[in-house]
């Protein structure tokens, strides 16, 4: 990790790849993540963490299904969003958005149980930033 100040313009600006998300820094055994965000992700859940979700840029959608139902959270620019642990949910953006999220190191994009995964959806747990 870097020990020098992270312009997020410039993390978000060394990478093209949509739902692919970069590791900016760490924080004890947290990721802190950037992605470009279009179009729809996959329905998922993270059954021990909790994942929280910051609108960098454009507006981000977040479907839940919750006990009592089905309901989505409209997440413009600035906002921000914690999807409980055991929650399934599906992030879209119709267009599109940058966004960052914090979760614990090792997290899986795809969650613990999900969908099957289309080719736009990069199954990782982050990738190195090159800046």
């Amino acid at each position: 990790m870097s020990s020098e100040p992270i312009p997020l313009g410039r993390a978000l600006a060394s990478f093209d790849a949509l739902w692919s998300p970069r590791i900016v820094t760490r924080v004890n055994d947290y990721d802190v993540r950037v992605a470009k965000v279009e179009g729809g992700h996959i329905w998922h859940v993270h059954d021990d963490t909790d994942e929280f979700f910051l609108v960098l840029d454009g507006e981000l959608h977040i479907s839940l299904r919750e006990p009592d139902g089905e309901r989505t959270v409209l997440l413009p620019q600035g906002s921000v969003f914690t999807v409980p642990r055991g929650t399934e949910h599906r992030p879209y953006a119709p267009a599109g958005a940058a966004i960052l999220m914090f979760e614990p190191t090792g997290t899986p994009t795809v969650g613990d149980r999900h969908d099957e995964i289309p080719d736009h959806v990069d199954a990782t747990t982050g990738h190195a930033l090159d800046t």
